[in-house]
């Protein structure tokens, strides 16, 4: 009897039961990957919508799919295979979370030959992407798509709050069962158009131990970069105050979900498109889809650092010439940035602690990539948040020489209003005492005072007040005016009134506005 052996993602050469399998190969695996998933997904729109259960996140549901057909699976020209797909009901809500419908989710992967990618990563991963460039399809190890399963409730939670994150979007996770090998495949967001070119592109932890592009892999065509190559190739990407604040506030909530997740080790993956130079890139038949305007909600990078809105409408900007990417500048040049967080389904299991300690022998431990998750998390985002991204500021000396200006200004204007309120208080001052002298004088030589006041009159308050109270003496009044801080700049008139009965003291107060 044949025993069945799990292979990590890449495959190799198997023994079972003394006969040779080989991995499918890559034809027979991207036609099996599109078989399988029309035919589950497809069945899986005649069942009812409902609420996601706790159980739904550890359903697997099988097919197997002969080359012949059966009553129920299509003919096919690849080798027989069996589908797995994990937690469907728990996919078709992310899926639809995302705005993703069933038709287009076939459309996009089954529709057109699926492209291969290079990978420039450590591990045996294979990456295929669709003709559309909306999503990528990747091979993960066994540890990887079970460490996914149970994430799942998590992850689930953590979408419903935040639908706008840098972190990887699953759609989907399947098993192809063929040759003996176990092939486990994500699909995911795809970060990086297809449709502009990338002039530079870097796999960004936050460390430094051998972080930096192989020879072999700088001699690529379009090579990915490491944390050393960007800091000598760049000084930083700088973007406005808000775009800064956004970025950096998802970053640090995207890390503190993956910390409480206790994962470590993941990457930013950085493209960068230089808007001086030839804009159009490779094209293809990706350029058709994005013309026609994306159906994944949040899928582009501006989207997802963006703060609420309306979900259901795409950006305007959001066009054919920018995809989507955030606007920065790098001296003089003017730039567009693509950018998520990938790699993190590694999560600091025994081996990874056994790694950080063997490295921390050799080198300095704060300095190697695999580190506990909160220690990782808290270097990842320093390193992002000080050496790569930075926030463009204000010319300081014009704002500091306007500040000073206007404070200048109204100092002086205050100076020059108080000089002017003084010199009309001492004005008042001086008339009001030389005429109660006028009036000392006329009444040494008239024997009788006025009796009436003609109401056409208008005098000086203090004139009024000594001739109308008839319990103050003129001596009293002269000293009270040379007493008193008046802070009042304007005119006091009398008002025009009936004559006050004569030897009243009050009726001197009626008189003030």
């Amino acid at each position: 009897m044949s025993s069945t052996t799990d292979e990590t993602g890449g495959g190799r050469l198997q023994k079972t039961g003394g006969k040779d399998h080989k991995k499918p190969t890559a034809e027979a695996l991207r036609g099996a990957i599109q078989l399988g998933i029309g035919y589950t997904v497809g069945n899986l729109t005649s069942k009812p919508d409902r609420d996601v259960l706790m159980q739904d996140f550890y359903v697997v549901e099988s097919v197997f799919l002969p080359s012949e057909g059966s009553n129920l699976t299509p003919a096919h020209h690849y080798p027989d295979f069996r589908f797995k797909n994990y937690a469907p009901l728990a996919f078709r809500y992310f899926r639809e979370l995302f705005g993703i419908k069933p038709d287009d989710y076939l459309y996009s992967i089954c529709k057109e030959p699926l492209i291969e990618l290079s990978n420039p990563g450590a591990s045996s991963s294979w990456f295929y992407l669709t003709s559309d460039d909306e999503f990528i399809i990747k091979t993960v190890q066994h540890k990887e798509a079970e460490f996914l399963q149970k994430l799942l409730p998590g992850y689930y939670m953590n979408l419903n709050q935040n639908p706008r994150t840098l972190l990887p979007k699953f759609y989907g996770l399947y098993c192809i069962q063929c040759g003996g090998v176990n092939i486990r495949l994500v699909v995911m967001n795809n970060i990086l158009p297809r449709s502009l070119k990338m002039h530079y592109k870097y796999d960004l932890k936050g460390s430094t131990y051998k972080r930096r592009a192989s020879r072999k892999e700088r001699g690529k065509s379009s090579p990915t970069f490491k944390d050393l190559d960007f800091q000598e190739m760049h000084e930083g990407l700088y973007f406005d105050a808000d775009t800064y604040s956004a970025l950096m506030k998802t970053l640090q909530r995207d890390c503190r979900v993956l910390e409480s997740f206790k994962i470590m080790d993941y990457s930013l993956l950085l493209g960068i498109h230089v808007l001086d130079r030839k804009m159009r890139g490779r094209g293809g038949r990706g350029d058709s889809k994005r013309q026609g305007g994306q159906r994944v909600l949040y899928s582009t990078a501006r989207e997802s650092i963006q703060g609420d809105g309306k979900a259901a409408e795409p950006l305007a900007d959001a066009d054919d010439d920018t995809m989507g990417g955030i606007p920065a500048k790098h001296k003089e040049e003017k730039l567009l940035i693509f950018l998520g967080i990938i790699d993190i389904l590694q999560s600091y299991r025994f081996i990874k602690k056994v790694e950080h300690s063997w490295k921390a022998l050799v080198h300095d431990g704060d300095t190697v990539s695999v580190h506990r998750p909160n220690f990782y998390a808290d270097r990842f985002l320093k390193f992002m948040g000080g050496t790569v991204f930075k926030k463009i500021h204000p010319l300081r000396g014009a704002s500091s020489r306007r500040k000073k200006n206007s404070i200048q200004c109204r100092s002086a204007s205050q100076e020059v209003l108080s000089t002017v309120k003084e010199e009309s208080q001492e004005e008042r001052r001086a008339q009001s005492l030389e005429k109660l002298e006028n009036i000392d004088d006329t009444d040494k030589h008239s024997p009788q005072k006025p009796d009436v006041i003609p109401s056409s009159t208008r005098l000086d308050p203090a004139i009024s007040v000594a001739t109308l109270s008839s319990s103050s003496s003129i001596d009293d009044v002269k000293t009270e005016l040379q007493t008193e801080n008046r802070t009042s700049s304007s005119t006091i008139a009398l008002e025009d009134s009936a004559p006050p009965i004569p030897g009243t003291p009050e009726s001197g107060l009626d008189i003030y506005l």
